[in-house]
């Protein structure tokens, strides 16, 4: 999920002088043009200069401007091909195997940039996927100050064994099911960059408009930015650790076991420090534990595990190092040898560096433990913990502000004709989710005034069920407000949402059945787009009723009826409150496609929650079509993120 960090783009994309006509990077050999929409060719050549765009038997003249760049609109064509793209001017380009079909665009963070190859089944999928009509290009990861004029890219690939492995698989899946049913040309743009949040794929345009953004105030250039961050980041850290020094002390006794720490505040190693206080610190923090050990315990060697940390960590046992790792997706295991624990007071001393995105320890509680030949010690829950260093910031990543992820990705491409959007993003957005249905639906508005388009079709992913089990908390969870964030984005027209909560993982942010995600987009299509009469959704609250002590919840997008889904017996998920705003699990029955629910303690029931926490994996309410329903609340209770503000 770890963001990479895009090459900066401060200036035009194309300075003109004197040379050959040239297309937009959009435009390569196995195009694929939109169909039943007019069709829009640009580039560059000398100002002045006539150039003429030839397809399918189509011609139109047109002239340089003044800044060099040409553009020339053709009559919409139907679905066919291959046909040749002929741009003339002093010299000619000639693109082969030109499609004309749908296209869609791919957007959003890590979840829709996953590749086809590391997806399950990935060497038979792989293997098996030549289909010619399918096509993919990747927009290259960069970022722009200011609005550019083009795109970065290798150009356009044909499904085939040796391209597939490489393109979005959720854009993969999407496409070859729409192939398979109705039978056009599709292409998918995969603009998805690993780790960004929403805020940098927003316009200069929309975010002008909004104050609290303050655009106004928005940096000149990375210098700017940079010597900002450093004074937020500062304020930030004294605030967080405040009566201990920043930026004074030397490091070199915080390993030490006898190194006094009492001052030092506490982070929890089971959720990243941006939900602890220091939101967007990129940068070097410390963290400390001490253990106590009998003398069986500190006889022999010993095995530490840490889990999962974001990014980097250098690791220490009483001042001696056992370990470093870098990557936030993999699990530390370090050896301990004999002779270096001690009975009674032992520490383990962590150096964290994160350089973009979620900071810290992560993931599953049971994961972090010492392991001795005379029992194990548990070391999850609250460490002592210190900032250390926040990040030079040399070079700006695509999270540091907003739309500079739009500005180099997406607005080269509103001239590009397409059908719709397919979205995957929020999980960089979690501790924002409040805030996210807001900024969600002004997105939505804005890519379709982009393209000219008010009603162009947008389907997007709820995020699939994450984190360990034992972390979820009764109707307490950030990860169901962004879900529920998402959600109240199908106010809009023209939206779908794909719920997954069946086809998580708790252990890993990124689940490897992106074949349900891209079918299930698809659905959404075929049904809106294309006319088929098929259920594309999930169960999705509509309604409730107080009767007695019972609530009766109604839902749309029952399909075929609402079904138990999985190997229980009974309805998991639900829970209910009443005035004391206690949440208590609750009896949850289907009849005749609505849902009853209550407990015995709730008397004067107020609000349902149904899958409100991090990982809703054990949610089992579906359509007898086979997609679960939608997580929900029935209040309007205040959450964990209200109130909590995107800064730069």
């Amino acid at each position: 999920m770890k963001a990479l960090i895009g090459a900066l783009v401060l200036g035009s994309a194309w300075s003109c002088g004197h040379a050959e006509v040239r297309l937009a990077h959009i435009f390569s050999d196995h195009l694929v043009l939109q169909r039943h929409q007019p069709i829009h060719v640009w580039g560059w050549a000398n100002r002045g200069e006539l150039v003429q765009v030839e397809l399918n038997g189509q011609s139109n003249r047109t002239i340089a401007d003044e800044k060099g760049r040409w553009r020339a609109v053709l009559k919409a064509e139907a679905a066919g091909g291959p046909h040749r793209l002929v741009v003339k001017a002093d010299n000619t380009i000639t693109l082969n195997d030109v499609l004309i079909g749908d296209v869609w665009l791919a957007a959003g963070q890590s979840n829709m940039e996953w590749p086809v190859a590391q997806s399950n089944d990935a060497a038979v999928e792989v293997a098996q996927s030549d289909w010619p009509l399918v096509r993919h290009i990747k927009v290259t990861n960069t970022i722009a100050f200011q609005t550019q004029a083009d795109i970065g890219g290798s150009g356009w690939n044909v499904s085939r064994p040796e391209n597939t492995g490489s393109f979005s698989a959720v854009g993969y899946f999407f496409a070859r099911k729409l192939h398979q049913e109705i039978g056009v040309p599709v292409g998918i743009i995969n603009v998805a960059w690993g780790g960004t949040n929403i805020e940098t794929w927003l316009s200069p345009a929309v975010l002008a408009a909004r104050p609290d953004f303050s655009m106004s105030s928005m940096p000149a250039d990375a210098k700017v930015f940079k010597a900002r961050y450093q004074d937020r980041m500062r304020a930030l850290v004294q605030r967080w650790q405040a009566g201990v020094p920043y930026g004074s002390d030397s490091t070199a006794a915080w390993p030490e076991p006898d190194f006094d720490d009492r001052a030092w505040p506490h982070l929890n190693t089971a959720r990243y420090w941006e939900v602890q206080g220091l939101e967007d610190l990129d940068g070097v923090v410390w963290y400390r534990r001490m253990v106590e050990l009998s003398s069986g315990q500190a006889a022999s060697a010993a095995t530490l595990h840490l889990g999962m940390i974001d990014d980097c960590d250098e690791t220490y046992v009483n001042g001696q190092p056992v370990g470093n790792t870098c990557g936030w997706d993999t699990h530390r295991r370090y050896g301990v040898p004999a002779g270096l624990l001690r009975p009674g007071h032992n520490v383990v001393a962590v150096r964290v560096t994160d350089h973009g995105g979620g900071g810290g320890f992560h993931g599953a509680a049971g994961h972090m433990a010492l392991q001795t030949a005379a029992g194990t010690m548990a070391l999850s829950g609250d460490w002592r913990a210190r900032v250390e260093r926040v990040s030079d910031k040399e070079q700006l990543a695509p999270n540091d502000l907003p739309t500079l992820a739009f500005n180099a990705m997406v607005h080269p491409l509103t001239d590009f004709p397409i059908r719709g959007v397919l979205w995957y993003q929020g999980e960089s957005n979690v501790p924002r989710a409040e805030q996210y249905a807001q900024i969600f639906r002004w997105l939505i508005e804005d890519w379709r005034q982009q393209w000219k388009r008010p009603a162009m079709p947008f389907y997007f992913v709820q995020l699939a069920s994450f984190l360990p089990l034992e972390r979820n908390r009764r109707a307490e969870s950030t990860w169901a407000e962004l879900r529920d964030a998402q959600r109240q984005a199908l106010k809009l027209r023209g939206t779908g949402m794909v719920v997954t909560t069946d086809v998580g993982n708790a252990n890993d942010i990124h689940p490897r059945n992106k074949q349900a995600v891209g079918t299930r987009l698809a659905l959404h299509a075929l049904k809106n787009e294309y006319g088929k009469k098929l259920v594309a959704s999930g169960p999705l609250y509509h309604s409730m009723r107080v009767h007695g002590r019972q609530v009766e919840i109604s839902f749309s997008e029952v399909g075929g009826g609402l079904v138990i889904g999985g190997d229980h017996a009974t309805l998991r998920g639900f829970v209910i409150a009443d005035e004391r705003r206690q949440f208590l699990p609750a009896k949850a029955r289907i009849r005749a496609n609505r849902v009853t629910v209550s407990h015995p303690d709730i008397l004067r029931p107020m609000a349902v929650r149904f899958g409100w926490v991090d990982n809703p994996e054990e949610n089992n309410l579906f359509n007898r079509e086979g997609l679960p329903a939608s997580p929900f609340r029935t209040d309007q209770w205040p959450g964990l993120t209200d109130g909590v503000r995107y800064q730069y």
